[in-house]
């Protein structure tokens, strides 16, 4: 379709979103196009159409004076519906309040599949463990097995606090280095076309499993499931947003589709980018609450459990329902 056949056909919506951003979002009849005018119910379908425009005529090569107004026409719809244009808003809570949990739901394929690969592995050896109680040794050497028997034991000074940590401070740190660590290398491991991400996450899923399992069937149960109930929603979530990170890089290598692995790789780089970032946040949250709430021995396992059980449920409440538009259907 030539230039001017194409924006006959679609100037009547454009001049419809125009009126609409001229109205500051009020919906009301136009007496220039009232077929085309937006109704709230085709909100997310026309800006969809709109954003596909943009790309035709990139991709058709029209003048740049039609691309630029699309373009302009584009960010300024973005603005409205997400509400990026609000004066004096910080971008970092935008991306709290907003932009991260939808990102989460629009790459949901990726965070189920770094889910699964983690807490199927993990369940999967914490059950093995309960009917076959050597499977433990068989990611924990005996010395590991022992250093965290003496960490979660009920006569523990500390509980949880490894050797080198002499202060709760020092536990902090400590936690964020380990998991940090293991964010990193789920992450970093999708450079690799996935596949280091896969293992990671696999492993990291069998040796937590191991773990849980071990001290479970010791009968350790009261000190390691009361100190790990509190921050576990935050890290193993934290966990599950960095293994969708690399897979997301990993999936633009394995299947770029029509674009090069190049290209691909960029564009799926910032999304990753962003998934590492909440991921940090949360890793850092766990460690916090690692050090300060999961080691208190004068709460009672009940009050731990249910507070470790609303933390999920915030969580992933915040992940499904938050940055939702208001004014969309």
């Amino acid at each position: 379709m030539k230039e001017r056949q194409y924006i006959a056909c679609r100037q009547a919506e454009w001049q419809a979103w125009d009126d609409w951003l001229a109205s500051r979002g009020k919906w009301k009849p136009t007496n220039s196009a009232p077929a085309e005018t937006l109704a709230a119910a085709d909100l997310p379908h026309r800006f969809r159409r709109l954003c596909h425009d943009l790309s035709l005529v990139r991709a058709r090569n029209y003048s740049a004076a039609v691309a630029d107004d699309l373009h302009r026409r584009v960010l300024a719809a973005h603005q409205r519906i997400y509400g990026s244009a609000r004066p004096g808003g910080s971008v970092v809570l935008r991306f709290i309040a907003h932009g991260f949990p939808a990102l989460v739901r629009r790459e949901w394929r990726v965070v189920l599949a770094a889910a699964l690969l983690l807490f199927v592995p993990l369940l999967g050896m914490l059950i093995a463990v309960q009917i076959w109680p050597d499977a433990a040794f068989l990611l924990l050497s005996a010395e590991t097995v022992g250093e965290i028997e003496e960490m979660y034991s009920p006569g523990a000074a500390h509980l949880g606090r490894p050797r080198a940590a002499a202060s709760e401070w020092a536990m902090w740190a400590f936690y964020i280095a380990n998991n940090v660590r293991i964010d990193f290398q789920a992450f970093a491991g999708g450079i690799a076309f996935g596949l280091g991400t896969i293992f990671y996450m696999v492993f990291n899923g069998l040796y937590i499993g191991a773990v849980a399992g071990h001290l479970t069937q010791i009968g350790f149960v009261e000190t390691f499931w009361g100190f790990v109930a509190g921050h576990s929603a935050s890290e193993l979530t934290g966990a599950t947003l960095a293994g969708a990170a690399g897979l997301k890089l990993g999936m633009a290598l394995v299947a770029p589709g029509r674009r090069s692995r190049l290209t691909a790789l960029k564009e799926s780089a910032q999304i990753a980018a962003e998934l590492l970032c909440g991921a940090a946040a949360l890793t850092f949250l766990a460690a916090f609450i690692e050090a300060f709430w999961s080691p208190q021995t004068g709460i009672n396992l009940t009050v731990k459990l249910v507070v470790g059980t609303v933390g999920w449920l915030l969580t992933w409440a915040y992940l499904l329902l938050a940055g939702r538009p208001s004014d969309a259907p």
